[in-house]
Formats: C-alpha cells, sequence, structure tokens
C-alpha cells in the first residue's frame, strides 16, 4: 500500500468513499456528513492546497484524507479543556476509509503520513476532531496516541471534540 497525493483520476474514487462513509454514519445515527459535505468541491479545494491524500492499494484507492500543514481557525477557540500546546501543527480532516478495507490498519498509514508532513515542516504535533457520536474514530485517534483536549465547532458550528498527538 502506498499513500500518495491526489489525483485527477481519483476524484471519482474518493467521493465514492466519501459516499460511503455518510452512508455508515447515517446507518450509525452519526448526523456527520450528512448534508452532502465533504464533496467534489471541498476535496477540490483540498487538491488545490495540496493537501489531499489517498491510500492505494494494488492500483485501487481505499482511504482518503486531508492532511494540512496549516492552523485551522475553528481551533482558535477550543472550550471545556486546551490544547496541549499552541505551536504549529498539522490537521487531519476528511479521514476515511472504503467499507471493505476498515479495520485492516490501513487508516494509520495515513497518520503516518501527517506525521512525516509534520516533521519535515519541523512541527511537532498533529490535530484532528470528530463528532461526539463518532465512537470508532474516537477509538481510533486514542489508539494512534490522540488524547482528547476539548470542544471545537467547525463551520456549521457543530461541535466536535478536538484532539492531539504530540510527536
Amino acid at each position: 500500500m502506498i499513500v500518495r497525493k491526489t489525483e485527477e483520476k481519483d476524484m471519482d474514487a474518493v467521493c465514492a468513499i466519501y459516499e460511503d462513509a455518510s452512508a455508515y454514519f447515517r446507518k450509525n445515527g452519526i448526523p456527520q456528513w450528512q448534508n452532502g459535505y465533504p464533496n467534489r468541491e471541498s476535496l477540490a479545494a483540498d487538491m488545490a492546497k495540496e493537501s489531499s491524500y489517498v491510500l492505494e492499494d494494488n492500483g485501487t484507492v481505499i482511504a482518503t484524507a486531508c492532511l494540512l500543514a496549516e492552523r485551522d481557525p475553528n481551533y482558535s477557540y477550543i472550550e471545556n479543556g486546551q490544547w496541549l500546546d499552541d505551536e504549529d501543527y498539522v490537521v487531519i480532516h476528511r479521514i476515511a476509509i472504503a467499507s471493505a478495507y476498515k479495520g485492516n490498519g490501513s487508516a494509520g498509514l495515513l497518520v503516518e503520513e501527517a506525521e512525516k508532513i509534520a516533521y519535515e515542516k519541523g512541527y511537532h504535533s498533529l490535530r484532528a476532531d470528530t463528532h461526539d457520536l463518532n465512537l470508532s474514530m474516537q477509538r481510533f485517534l486514542t489508539k494512534h496516541g490522540f488524547v482528547p483536549c476539548g470542544r471545537v465547532y467547525v463551520k456549521d458550528h457543530a461541535p466536535r471534540i478536538g484532539f492531539q498527538k504530540k510527536l
């Protein structure tokens, strides 16, 4: 398996993974990604910033994430806790795995890529956020060394749990 930047040819596969994740959330009563986001436009914006990555297995795109080496304005305010530090970080957004590949450890490769980007930039932490009901993502983040830091709010003012990992 290899992690690489998303290319134009990957857009349909990535959007299918988004739709798969949205269906999983809907089935499990998680009101995340139920309003048409993420979508082709958000993917194109990630690609324009060169922050969209895919995980490929034998030529098949099986996972995706936005790995962005810039401060997220939604993380400037945190309540019921605090970030581990105020240093620069790489943020992991829109991480999603095709259903057939969940649970095989492949998502960890995207975290490893985020760590590589952080090290290249001289950063010493990663941040991410997830919905309160997205227990599988919370377990994933904790398994990979992230700690919950408090409540953040995303663009639509929806509350999320903010996580950080020190490298």
